[in-house]
């Protein structure tokens, strides 16, 4: 009898002991920031359908690759969610593990690496967020041309393209409406430097709420944040797609090689592809890479075909290399 209730405490043990180890499942994530892209919906969705726990993360993705370099000998993070450039430059420095998600077949090719180091789950349209009420009866501008109208001084925001992605895309994104290419960034280095004499804000990381609250009341960002103040947070918010033109770019995610965690991170990963994940990022304003997850809805709310039909795609391969050269001539040249 006393054997029996040594081994069914022993076995309730284990029981308890596995039931602990799965709720304390975890995927730790360099570069999810709930502020961003609606991560936080992301995040909660994850852990819901999973068991899994994504700790929030509010590196931008230079600072996330930065991090992910310095750890290579002994990763801490079990996936990263980058802008492309930085997911071609983490495969190339081999941070990154090959895996090919679920529904990897409905992704387009161009939108993915061919062996499965990185892959898109969105996009974003870089253009002109504007806080109407913070203009205070200033109009709003409609190009990258006005924003270097005196009547902007200290209006305008930027995230810091020698760091942030969405710097950087910024950047390219002027350059290209200016005449410039990937080979030559000069028209982007000459249009920073005018710009600071209108003082502008530049912060490395996420400034939606400082958009939000009027204290930075232009800034360059992506369609889905302004569409997010727009109709979430009922902020009176514009997104303008400059009239010389803008670019659209992907946001990846990739499985770090040799990160402490891979089956959870890989489960993360078939999540954000998946129906539910890919629904998420849909009702976050952001156009999720599996078109049929975008609702009508959803669809409606972005701006008319036609103002879409300004913004481009560009040789992703092409810009993440020149990244590093175009980062090193901002912080000489401009900064």
């Amino acid at each position: 009898m006393f054997l029996k209730r040594v081994i069914q405490t022993a076995a309730g043990a284990l029981l308890l002991s596995a039931s602990l180890a799965a709720s304390a499942q975890t995927a730790i994530c360099y570069n999810c920031p709930p502020e961003w892209a609606d991560w936080a919906a992301q995040i909660k969705a994850i852990k819901d359908k999973t068991g899994i726990t994504v700790p929030p993360d509010n590196k931008n993705s230079g600072q996330a690759l930065a991090q992910l370099t310095a750890e290579k000998a002994s990763p801490v993070a079990d996936f990263t969610y980058l802008g492309v450039s930085f997911g071609i430059e983490a495969k190339n420095k081999d941070l990154v593990a090959a895996y090919k998600p679920a529904h990897w077949n409905d992704i387009p090719n161009g939108l993915k690496d061919p062996d499965g180091y990185w892959v898109t789950i969105h996009s974003g349209t870089m253009g002109i967020m504007v806080n109407v009420d913070a203009l205070k009866g200033k109009p709003v501008p409609k190009s990258w041309a006005d924003l270097q109208k005196p009547e902007y001084k200290g209006l305008i925001g930027y995230l810091d393209p020698a760091s942030a992605f969405v710097g950087y895309v910024g950047a390219v994104a002027i350059n290209q409406a200016m005449g410039g290419t990937l080979d030559d960034f000069s028209p982007a280095i000459t249009y920073f430097k005018n710009l600071q004499k209108n003082q502008p804000i530049v912060p490395k990381q996420t400034s939606y709420a400082r958009l939000i609250s009027g204290e930075i009341p232009i800034l360059l960002g992506y369609d889905f944040d302004a569409y997010r103040a727009k109709y979430k947070d009922h902020a009176n918010v514009a997104f303008v797609i400059p009239s010389e033109g803008t670019v659209t770019v992907p946001y990846v995610v990739s499985l770090v090689k040799n990160g402490p965690h891979q089956a959870e991170a890989k489960k993360v990963l078939d999540f954000l592809l998946s129906d539910q994940g890919q629904a998420i990022w849909a009702n976050a304003y952001l156009r999720p890479v599996r078109a049929s997850a975008m609702s009508k809805e959803a669809e409606a709310r972005f701006l008319p075909a036609a103002e879409y039909a300004r913004a481009k795609s560009v040789d992703y391969g092409k810009m993440a290399e020149a990244q590093r050269k175009f980062g090193e001539r901002y912080l000489a040249e401009v900064r």
